[in-house]
């Protein structure tokens, strides 16, 4: 993608601008707010609700799993926990660490696969508005189902089915509040969602860790679906901001044929959203594994007490948080030079940010002068680099689909970015399963060199890639 000129950044326009009325058209009228529509406020708060109960619950999930669900007296009275776990053991016994990992990285895996099915039934069937109101009542009665030992896996099936219909949706609705040339708003808009997000995400495992700490893990996750219900309302509450969908009759009748320019632009979206693979292993890594890690090697002592683990999965949000101000001036400054990196460069600053970060992970564990005794520096240093890194690659990735897909099949193509997500967090949970046959130094330095490899490979191609997602669609047709 080209470097955004400063006659093209539509927040410099004036009310009455072909942009901001455009947008007005698409809304409803005067229904922007600080240049932004103010339905991705509403969309936005609601992911905020919705990240505040999902981390919440994601936070306790790996420690749960280890420190109370798989011991005797509480896996036994899980359905269907000893099935799965034959399954898992096909080939070889598995501690109960590495069996959580698996679990783990199959959960967070299938929860960014089924937004392929979410976006179909939003663009064939019910639409996008009636399609995350359905997510947000099973992701609800999933985290209500938390709350009992004997319906774990019943819950995280309810969570996958309802996080597929809510996610890409979601982000879906905020790409079509935005004219499709108006890229740079179009980017600090996921911006602002994304920040909805990680204020959700920092403040649900503080929340729930130290209710979980207080009160138990099943008071913790019963707490989520209290948030869940939240999220709910203020997207409810939202709806005369949002846009309204067009009859999906009508929308089935007017769907034209793919041309061949556009079936090539799929297919290098396609390949963008596979070069992220990589960093999508290495990033969340610390969501689980790196939650055990703190658990087990930081030095989690203070003066008010020790520490809940819990809470370091707040720590790369609120990285993500302080990161967010900073580069959208950043990102201006160097768009008004003509030196703003293009999409794909921003995405492969990312990973090399992810690969520092594990590295930070991995020196502290080099250093400690004994297991347990990691300065809680080292952890800080390396989850809060993560948060960046997310920042630089995450949002940009949804903002560039949401531009580049052809319209008739946006939905299923925001679906499509969260493919990385799921391949990534299912090969994590078998890479996490290693976890406790090697040092902690020497994993987190694996860790790393899985994002560097990401880096290397986006930077090599992005100018191929690139090049055929500026081509405008007619001309790249009348080359086909």
């Amino acid at each position: 993608m080209g470097h955004a000129r400063p006659g093209d950044d539509p927040l410099a326009s004036s009310s009455g601008s072909p942009t901001i009325a455009r947008m007005t058209e698409q809304n409803q009228p005067s229904a922007t707010l600080g240049g932004h529509p103010k339905a991705l406020y509403f969309l936005a708060f609601t992911e905020l609700w919705e990240r505040f109960s999902f981390y919440g619950m994601t936070s306790l999930l790996a420690l749960y799993m280890v420190k109370q669900l798989l011991l005797p007296g509480h896996a036994e009275h899980v359905a269907g926990l000893l099935s799965l776990r034959h399954l898992f053991e096909a080939r070889a016994p598995m501690t109960n660490l590495a069996f959580a990992a698996m679990i783990y990285g199959w959960y967070s895996g299938l929860v960014y696969f089924t937004p392929i099915a979410g976006g179909w039934i939003a663009d064939r069937v019910l639409g996008a508005n009636r399609t995350v109101i359905l997510g947000a009542l099973l992701m609800g009665a999933g985290h209500l189902a938390m709350s009992f030992d004997f319906s774990f896996l019943v819950a995280l099936l309810l969570l996958i089915l309802g996080s597929g219909c809510l996610k890409g949706n979601i982000s879906a609705q905020v790409g079509s509040l935005y004219p499709a040339e108006a890229e740079s708003l179009r980017s600090r808009g996921f911006t602002i969602f994304s920040t909805g997000i990680n204020i959700g995400a920092v403040a649900g495992p503080l929340v729930t860790g130290t209710v979980a700490a207080i009160y138990g893990w099943h008071t913790g996750f019963g707490v989520a679906a209290v948030l869940m219900l939240v999220a709910l309302v203020t997207y409810l509450f939202g709806q005369r901001y949002l846009p309204p969908s067009r009859p999906l009759g009508e929308r089935r009748e007017r769907r034209a044929a793919l041309t061949a320019a556009e079936r090539r632009r799929i297919w290098v979206l396609f390949a963008v959203i596979a070069l992220t693979i990589p960093a999508e292993i290495a990033y969340p890594m610390v969501w689980s594994l790196g939650i055990i890690w703190v658990d087990q090697q930081v030095n989690l002592a203070s003066a008010l007490g020790t520490v809940p683990a819990s809470w370091f999965n707040s720590v790369d949000s609120f990285g993500s948080i302080l990161a967010a101000p900073v580069l959208l001036v950043l990102w201006r400054w160097q768009a008004g030079r003509g030196s703003e990196p293009n999409s794909l460069g921003k995405i492969a600053i990312g990973m090399v940010l992810i690969s520092l970060a594990a590295l930070v992970l991995a020196a502290g564990s080099a250093l400690a002068p004994a297991p347990g005794r990691v300065a809680v520096a080292w952890a800080l240093g390396g989850f809060l680099a993560m948060g960046l890194a997310w920042m630089y690659y995450w949002p940009t990735l949804l903002a560039l689909v949401s531009k580049s897909a052809p319209r008739s099949v946006t939905g299923a193509m925001m679906g499509a970015a969260f493919l990385s997500p799921f391949i990534a967090h299912t090969m994590a949970g078998w890479v996490g399963s290693f976890y406790d046959q090697m040092s902690p130094a020497t994993f987190w330095t694996m860790d790393a060199g899985i994002a560097a490899l990401g880096a290397a490979l986006m930077f090599a191609l992005r100018g191929r890639l690139g090049r055929v997602l500026d081509e405008p669609l007619a001309v790249a047709a009348g080359r086909s």
